[in-house]
């Protein structure tokens, strides 16, 4: 072997592979040998006269709403994709260098693979792309998000037989339909939790004068949030704080399930449409097999109370919610890069 093979094989081995679920609400990062070392929120506070960056991730979000004019925490993606090239690669490049410090500078940069949404055009998939790199990646791979979470949750993705999933992020919900190694059906709907969390803003706003911010929202939703009621027959109430619409000064008022529940109509009537429109576009097999297997109910958004029941009851077919709702994205990134070679490029494609 020469000095420079072994000086290669030396640096690929210092080096590491990385998974990224790049989501609106959240980005995971995930290290081969480790599992997931980073779980933060996607968010990223600049100052605004240099557009430095001062933090990312928890304290980042910490700063929504209680920042000086001079600066502001923003969230470099919407709708699943990336709406701030320059935040979005200071963020990335964040979160790279605390899940995997460089200790020498001859030490490989990392390979990665980082999910997409399943609707993204050709222009948002280059971004992310060149994003991951710029921010510190070797080599960048993308793949769609309900394949990920596909695999992240054990489904038989490459068996000939069809699986369904429901992938509810912050900005998306991603359904699919996979089989053989590959989404045969597919759809992206710019609508999920961050949606939910600002139509309970508004339904509030209208019902009780009270104004709230996206975090009590996200509070609310999380604590009293369900679309049908608790299974235990018992409604939750809660008390929240805001600013009142007509004084403007600050408000105190005690807000029931009920009314968060029929804020969350219209956004889950919406997602059952859609889901229903996934499902015309699917063969009568792979539909046979869908209705023996049922739906895979993933994303932080599947978590809302009663939904797979909803979702049950509404298409007349089993849902199920994932007991690793919010990580399989990205254990099913880790996994790709665990995979053999040809079925790595079945699963995701370099750009």
């Amino acid at each position: 072997m020469s000095f420079m093979d072994w000086f290669s094989n030396l640096t690929g081995q210092m080096g590491t592979d990385m998974a990224i679920d790049l989501g609106t609400a959240n980005t995971l990062v995930a290290m081969t040998g480790e599992g997931i070392v980073i779980n933060e929120p996607s968010v990223v506070a600049i100052e605004k006269s240099t557009h430095r960056v001062l933090a990312v991730g928890h304290e980042a979000k910490n700063m929504i709403n209680h920042t000086p004019e001079a600066f502001s925490a923003e969230h470099p993606l919407k709708d699943g994709v990336i709406a701030d090239y320059d935040v979005t690669e200071a963020m990335l490049s964040a979160f790279i260098n605390k899940a995997a410090v460089r200790k020498y500078p001859w030490q490989a940069k990392p390979r990665i693979v980082i999910c997409i949404p399943c609707g993204a055009t050709s222009v948002e998939k280059r971004a992310v792309f060149e994003a991951a790199i710029q921010a510190g990646a070797r080599q960048a791979y993308l793949i769609e998000e309900p394949m990920a979470a596909a695999m992240g949750a054990d489904l038989p993705v490459t068996e000939p037989t069809g699986s369904m999933v429901v992938d509810i992020g912050g900005g998306t919900t991603e359904v699919a339909v996979i089989s053989l190694g590959g989404i045969v059906t597919s759809s992206s709907l710019r609508l999920a939790g961050n949606r939910m969390d600002e139509t309970i803003a508004m339904h509030l706003r209208d019902l009780l004068g009270i104004k709230i911010g996206e975090r009590t929202a996200e509070v609310i939703k999380i604590k009293i949030g369900s679309i049908l009621p608790f299974e235990d027959g018992r409604e939750r109430d809660m008390i929240i704080s805001g600013q009142d619409v007509l004084t403007e000064q600050p408000k105190e008022v005690t807000i029931q399930s009920e009314d968060v529940r029929q804020a969350l109509q219209a956004p889950c009537e919406e997602m059952v449409v859609h889901i229903k429109e996934t499902f015309k576009k699917t063969n009568p097999d792979l539909a046979s097999d869908i209705i023996q297997n049922g739906i895979l109910l993933t994303g932080g958004g599947g978590l809302l109370s009663g939904l797979d029941r909803y979702l049950s009851d509404k298409l007349e077919i089993p849902v199920w919610v994932s007991e690793t709702a919010l990580t399989n994205v990205v254990t099913g990134c880790l996994k790709v890069l665990e995979t053999p070679t040809a079925l790595k490029q079945t699963l995701m494609r370099s750009k």
